[in-house]
């Protein structure tokens, strides 16, 4: 086990995740905390784990979601 794995927060990612993957496979998932920006993988960077949690109800509740940014110009 790594230092990593002591954090109690990994813990709760670790099960949250787990949740998740009972409504949406393992390949949304990966391609989820990619899509639009990145923001679900951003949200685990800043430690912010209220969002992620609401973005993963999210998923849950209306699937996977791609949103479109305007052009730039």
């Amino acid at each position: 086990m790594g230092e990593d794995d002591t954090r109690p927060e990994v813990a709760i990612l670790l099960q949250l995740l787990g949740e998740a993957t009972e409504r949406v496979s393992e390949d949304t998932l990966r391609r989820w905390v990619r899509a639009n920006g990145a923001r679900p993988l951003r949200l685990l960077l800043e430690h912010d784990f209220a969002a992620f949690e609401d973005a993963l109800a999210e998923l849950a509740e209306r699937g996977f979601i791609l949103r479109s940014s305007p052009p730039a110009g």
